[in-house]
């Protein structure tokens, strides 16, 4: 290592030794009586308010995918990279009613999970499993992705071994959050997201007015950037759109809001406030992180001015394209102040990571576990079952990264975005309407979900030299319905995970129609049309931590 990694090293390392103290800390903050079930553990008391909310959610929503994965993209493609502008600017308005009525019906039946709302509105096992086991698998690609942001800042810092030494830094990393997850639950990673968007404003304010003043200022870096483009041989970069990749970015910036309540991270934050008017304040105030995440991404075209390259993966051989703003920040800024930046992501990479584990830990425990292995757990062994989950989360999502091993960490998101949205049929419609059959749902469901991982399939990754699973983004012309191609020819781009649910809703009506022709039984439903309005201090809300 250099003089200047060992600073940055010192710098990231004390930054995480704090976060790490206040995530073993976080067990005694706000503390109920117990942290032996589920709704103390995995939902932090149900009891957050508004600030709180505000620094969890956003923690959980914006992350290593906000500060490696869309710059990197940009640096890599372009305009293409700001769909994440759009895509958080419509989200809020689309899921701002939905969220009211599933907190409010979750509140008067004690659910825990998106998967448990399901159980309750169909009586259906069969399909809350289904939704459980989608989430799972969903979330474990958004959890590699944090893994991925953390390993880049190792490897920028000089941590960049070779074979399984390469990858030791981070294992040790994540089983620090493992850990302190195990312990606190999701106030751990509550208090700490205070300090991770701390350090993230930090940042990024003085990254976008020091940059472009060092760099030649932001006119530069747009000829810059494009004459970079100018030179590669895919006709889909630069920093303007064209014809083949602007369905891509409409379809790309409206499947990824539809997909990104659906995450049972998402929600697990939601339902850990103490009230509709919480999160009535966090929608209105959650678009601040847009304009963030819109600063943030112009670092792509600012590393193309700066001549930043990516470091060589000793553990693969091949350059890491998700270390660019890594290296942009150490070649740019003083050794300590690139120690800060390498901090920040690094935190809020642990922050959603833990969040992500303990969503997926409440899915098992309670519409798998319980369900289908042990009917009568208690509490205790619900809380217990959930803490072990969680650690196992955490290392599937390693193996995620090595066996997918995408061109950019975003695609990581993009295709755990597909898996997901294949559930807003039975989580999000729902909400407003029983009209969808229980099994219709599920025939939806299996058909958008096998044809969105076939298409995905198809999508090579030339960086990896891999012929399939390399990324989200599918040529129409590779589009097939029987073996009938309607879009020959062409070479325009479209987000697999919007084709997928296209079908997934054209099943669950035509099914729907044969199924209520026939008069075929469509379940129990557990909630009541006033369930959906209940607010706090309502009597009929289920008391936190009940038996």
């Amino acid at each position: 290592m250099t003089g200047a990694q060992w600073t940055q090293l010192i710098v990231f390392g004390l930054l995480f030794l704090l976060v790490t103290v206040l995530g073993f800390v976080a067990a005694k903050w706000q503390a109920g009586e117990t942290l032996e079930h589920l709704d103390e553990w995995g939902l932090g008391g149900r009891k957050f308010g508004a600030w709180v909310t505000w620094f969890l959610v956003g923690g959980d929503l914006y992350t290593a995918y906000t500060f490696v994965a869309v710059p990197a993209l940009i640096f890599g493609a372009g305009a293409m990279g700001f769909y994440a502008l759009p895509y958080t600017v419509v989200l809020y308005p689309l899921i701002f009613l939905p969220l009211l009525r599933m907190w409010s019906v979750s509140r008067v039946h004690g659910y825990v999970t998106p998967a448990d709302y399901v159980r309750g509105r169909y009586g259906s096992p069969l399909l809350a499993l289904v939704i459980a086991i989608t989430g799972i698998v969903a979330t474990m690609p958004y959890i590699a992705l944090q893994l991925v942001g953390l390993e880049a800042v190792l490897r920028t810092i000089g941590l960049n071994g070779t074979g399984v030494m390469g990858h030791l830094p981070l294992f040790v990393a994540f089983l620090i959050l493992a850990v302190y997850t195990y312990q606190s639950g999701l106030r751990a990673p509550a208090l700490i997201a205070f300090v991770k968007d701390a350090l993230i404003y930090v940042v990024i304010i003085v990254a976008v007015i020091y940059l472009p003043l060092k760099l030649g200022g932001w006119g530069h870096i747009f000829d810059t950037a494009q004459a970079k483009f100018d030179k590669t041989p895919s006709p889909a970069d630069g920093i303007l759109l064209n014809s083949n990749n602007q369905l891509q970015y409409i379809t790309l910036a409206l499947g990824s809001a539809l997909a990104l309540f659906l995450y049972p991270h998402s929600l697990t934050g939601i339902l850990a406030s103490k009230g509709r008017n919480v999160i009535k304040k966090n929608m209105v105030a959650l678009p601040a992180y847009s304009l963030v995440l819109g600063l943030l991404a112009l670092l792509g075209y600012a590393a193309i001015a700066s001549g930043a390259t990516a470091i060589t993966n000793n553990a693969t051989g091949r350059p890491d394209g998700n270390t660019v703003i890594p290296v942009l920040f150490g070649q740019q800024f003083p050794a300590w102040f690139a120690g800060v930046a390498f901090a920040a992501i690094g935190i809020g990479a642990l922050v959603p990571a833990a969040i992500m584990s303990i969503a997926a830990a409440n899915l098992w425990t309670r519409n798998i576990y319980k369900e289908y292995l042990h009917r009568d757990a208690s509490p205790k062994q619900e809380a217990r079952q959930a803490k072990l989950a969680s650690l196992i989360v955490k290392f599937g999502a390693v193996l995620f990264i090595v066996l997918v091993d995408p061109q950019y960490s975003i695609d990581l998101q993009l295709i755990g975005g597909v898996i997901i949205l294949q559930t807003l049929p039975a989580v999000a419609i729902t909400l407003y309407t029983r009209w969808l059959h229980r099994w219709a749902l599920l025939a939806g469901w299996a058909a958008g979900m096998a044809w969105g991982l076939y298409l995905l399939y198809l999508i090579p990754n030339p960086a990896a030299k891999k012929a399939h699973f390399g990324g989200s983004a599918l040529t129409l012309k590779e589009l097939s319905l029987l073996g009938w191609h309607p879009f020959a020819g062409s070479a325009i781009q479209v987000y697999v995970g919007f084709v997928a649910l296209a079908l997934n809703l054209l099943v669950a009506v035509v099914v729907t129609l044969v199924l209520k022709r026939i008069r075929t039984f469509n379940g129990t439903d557990a909630t009541d049309p006033t369930d959906y309005h209940a607010d706090e201090g309502d009597p009929r809300l289920k008391a936190v931590a009940a038996h």
